[in-house]
C-alpha cells in the first residue's frame, strides 16, 4: 500500500481546505520529509486525516470514551465522537487519501461530516465512508461497515496494525514495543510481505512428517523387521506394527 494524495477540509485546527500531493514536485522526488510547524498547526489532523479516510478512525479519539461535550444549541457530542473534528465554526468537513492498494490498483477514499442543512448550527450527522477506484465517480462502497471491510482488504492492515507499524502518533511507538510477539509477527509479516514463507515452512512441515512416517511404516513391515523381533510373536505382528505406528505419529507430532 502507497498514499499517493492526502486532502482535508475543515479538519480540527487546519481551516478551509489542504492538499499534499505526493505525486508532484517536490515531495515526488523527496526521499524522505518531515511535518513541521508550531503547536496547533495541524500536523497531527494531518496524521487524523490519513486515518479517517482509511478507517473512519483516528488516534486523537482512540481509547476516549464516556466524555460528552457541548456542541451547537441544546446538543452534545461525545468525546470520544471522530466527528468531534469538524472545525467549530464549519459546517461541513472531508478527509480524502489517494492510495495504491496492495492489489496494484489506485483507489479514493472519501470520509466526509455535515451539518443539518449545510448550517453551522445545524445538528451533526452521520459521518459518511466511501470508497471509489481513482478516476472513477462511482462508489465501490456505500454504508460506513462495507467501507470499512473493504479497505482492510485494500490497505493489507487493520486500524490498529496501521497504527503501530505505518503510522505512529505520540506516544504510540511503545504499544508496539510491549505488544505480544504473535501480534508483532502478525504485523512485521504482513508489512514486509514474508507471511508466504510461513505458509511455505508449514506446508514443508507436513509433507515432510507425511513422508516421514511412510517411510518408517514401510520399516516396521520389512521382512528384516519380523524375523529381528523374537519377543513379538508373527501371529500377533500387525496389532504390535500398529502400535508401534500410532507411537511413531504422535512423536513426530
Amino acid at each position: 500500500m502507497k498514499i499517493l494524495r492526502i486532502q482535508g477540509k475543515n479538519l480540527a485546527s487546519i481551516a478551509g481546505e489542504f492538499d499534499i500531493d505526493f505525486t508532484a514536485a517536490p515531495l515526488r522526488s523527496a526521499g524522505i520529509f518531515a511535518i513541521c510547524g508550531p503547536t496547533g498547526a495541524g500536523k497531527s489532523t494531518i496524521l487524523d486525516a490519513i486515518c479517517l479516510a482509511l478507517f473512519n478512525n483516528m488516534p486523537r479519539t482512540t481509547g476516549i470514551e464516556g466524555t460528552k461535550m457541548p456542541d451547537v444549541g441544546q446538543e452534545f457530542i461525545q468525546q470520544g465522537d471522530r466527528r468531534q473534528i469538524l472545525r467549530r465554526g464549519t459546517a461541513e468537513a472531508m478527509a480524502a487519501v489517494e492510495f495504491i492498494a496492495v492489489d496494484g490498483k489506485s483507489y479514493r477514499s472519501v470520509w466526509r461530516v455535515w451539518r443539518a442543512g449545510n448550517k453551522i448550527s445545524g445538528k451533526l450527522q452521520p459521518a459518511e465512508l466511501r470508497v471509489y477506484p481513482l478516476g472513477d465517480p462511482s462508489p465501490i462502497t456505500t454504508g460506513i461497515s462495507e467501507s470499512e471491510n473493504k479497505l482492510i482488504q485494500l490497505i493489507g492492515l487493520n486500524y490498529n496494525q496501521f497504527t503501530r507499524t505505518v503510522l505512529l502518533a505520540q506516544n504510540e511507538f511503545a504499544r508496539f514495543l510491549k505488544a505480544r510477539k504473535e501480534e508483532k509477527a502478525e504485523v512485521l509479516e504482513k508489512l514486509t510481505g514474508t507471511e508466504i514463507y510461513s505458509v511455505i515452512s508449514n506446508t514443508v512441515y507436513s509433507k515432510t512428517t507425511l513422508v516421514l512416517a511412510h517411510h518408517k511404516m514401510q520399516i516396521l513391515f520389512s521382512n528384516d523387521f519380523v524375523h529381528t523381533r523374537t519377543d513379538c510373536p508373527q501371529t500377533r505382528m500387525e496389532p504390535y506394527i500398529e502400535k508401534q505406528f500410532l507411537h511413531m505419529i504422535r512423536q513426530l507430532g
